[in-house]
């Protein structure tokens, strides 16, 4: 066995989905019953909607999922000019803006595709024993005893109270937040506009709601999210929060699927890797609610491990700690009670976020903010893995000075509006954009040394591809080397062998 996957939520069976398709042979598992009841997470962001269309599964998706047409802000009862958000990466991404899909409705989709390809989910089977001699033994104990099971590695997708990570003893470091917060999924919401993230402050209240599909009676639905308290929640009934919403923002709702409190948790694995033990989701991270980024960076974990092993923590952990980094700095100010937060949250957004919306979209700030909004610029230090750079120069006289790197390495590839569709291979690939005849020929011979596909495209728009340069692209649309195409071989071969080497779930004895 290659791969022991312990947790069937969204991480995990992202991570199955990719590894059967490509071969690897695995056990997953989870100790519930079976799938996701709850809703759970909802948000999902551009690039993880950008991976479901490599996966095959975007048309399912785009069916279930609710697209949030605006945020809007407001203090009390009374709601602030909107924010478009459907333009909110348009240009940048084929799927700009920001999709609602609750967590059940995701491991629903992906438990459906993993099996038409052969792969399965053993329910109420729990990992109580792990040993890391020679791979992974793990001992498994389910409905009709324990068994054991041997594997090569062992990704721990078991959500923040991790058995892998529990059992390995990997630290899981950070804070817990004094507050606890309300959960309701409200159907048949009035005082709210539909259709739209919608947060509400309070002098002492906050509320985050997100628009959801409707009830089978066709009731909007929404996710309400709330301050229960300062110190403890305990006491918070549905009921009393239902009060505390209609008192404080007029905000009622004639029904609800699911109410819940919890505390927010800013935390993060000591390493996403200890030898064939690996960390995956919210095994390995954990942060709040702001910025709907906590599903989104474990679909795009496991997307990451199931195609570059050997890089995975050196690139997944610095993008988890800037995450929590800024989603700690927003949590702090949105549920802050001093008096300067306060004034900031009332007046602010009444004079910004109109200017905002005039401006950012036209200027390249408002195309960066949409990348880090949607995890689109997210950047992985391709360097360390031999990928060249653009060179470096000697100054008379003086020191060697590395020049800038590419922007383009080591990010997700561009999208020109047509270039995507051959991602959908999870293949390496060389790409080449606007040549002219004699360099497509140079390029198509580098190509058929290094046995790699080569895809040639017009005019690269206005991305930073530069035309007639040659770029070569991971499976998982990250670009790792960039070179011209008569002198790409050389570099191409040295980011293949040190970027994709023996460093895959199936073949790394880790």
């Amino acid at each position: 066995m290659d791969v022991l996957v312990v947790g069937a939520g969204p991480t995990g069976l992202m991570l199955a989905n990719w590894l059967v398709r490509l071969g690897v042979r695995l056990v997953l598992i989870d100790g519930k019953d079976g799938p996701t009841i709850e809703s759970r997470a909802l948000g999902v962001q551009s690039r993880s909607m950008e991976i479901y269309d490599q996966l095959g599964v975007i048309d399912r998706v785009l069916d279930e999922a609710v697209r949030a047409e605006s945020m809007r802000q407001g203090f009390g009862r009374r709601a602030f000019a909107p924010v478009p958000l459907t333009a909110l990466g348009r240009g940048i991404t084929p799927y700009p803006g920001l999709y609602v899909l609750e967590q059940s409705a995701n491991e629903r989709i992906l438990a459906d595709h993993l099996r038409s390809l052969g792969g399965t989910v053993r329910w109420r089977h729990r990992l109580v024993r792990l040993e890391t001699s020679d791979g992974v033994t793990a001992r498994i104990e389910g409905p009709e005893g324990q068994a054991t099971v041997h594997a090569r590695f062992v990704v721990g997708c078991d959500g923040a109270s991790s058995t892998v990570r529990t059992l390995r003893g990997i630290a899981f470091e950070g804070t817990t937040s004094r507050q606890t917060f309300y959960l309701v999924d409200a159907v048949g919401v009035d005082g709210l506009a539909p259709a739209s993230v919608n947060i509400r402050q309070g002098v002492a209240e906050f509320l985050l709601a997100f628009p959801m599909r409707p009830d089978a009676a066709g009731r909007a639905g929404q996710r309400l999210i709330g301050l229960a308290s300062g110190d403890d929640g305990s006491a918070v009934t549905a009921e009393h929060a239902r009060e505390r919403l209609r008192d404080t923002f007029g905000v009622t709702y004639a029904d609800q699927r699911w109410f819940s409190t919890y505390r927010v948790h800013h935390r993060i694995a000591g390493h996403f890797r200890d030898g064939p033990v690996l960390l995956a989701g919210d095994a390995a991270h954990v942060h709040s609610p702001v910025g709907a980024q906590g599903m989104n960076t474990g679909l795009q974990d496991a997307h990451n491990l199931a195609f570059a092993l050997d890089r995975y923590e050196a690139e997944r952990r610095p993008v988890a700690l800037r995450l929590l980094a800024t989603t700690d700095r927003l949590f702090r100010g949105i549920t802050s009670g001093s008096a300067p937060a306060l004034l900031v949250r009332r007046y602010v957004p009444r004079v910004v976020l109109p200017l905002a919306v005039a401006i950012l979209p036209r200027i390249p700030l408002g195309r960066r903010l949409a990348g880090y909004l949607g995890r689109i610029r997210i950047r992985y230090p391709m360097e360390a893995a031999g990928a060249p750079t653009r060179g470096s120069r000697r100054p008379a006289g003086g020191r060697r000075r590395p020049r800038r790197r590419d922007p383009v390495l080591g990010r997700r590839l561009p999208w020109t509006g047509g270039n995507f569709e051959v991602l959908r291979s999870a293949a390496w690939q060389v790409h080449l954009y606007a040549a002219d005849e004699a360099t497509g020929r140079r390029a198509a011979a580098g190509a058929r040394e290094l046995g790699l596909p080569l895809h040639a495209f017009g005019s690269p728009g206005s991305t930073r591809l530069r035309p007639g340069t040659a770029y070569l692209v991971r499976p998982d649309g990250f670009v790792a080397a960039i070179a011209p195409p008569d002198a790409m071989v050389g570099p191409f071969r040295t980011a293949l062998t040190t970027t994709r080497g023996p460093g895959t779930l199936s073949t790394s004895a880790g």
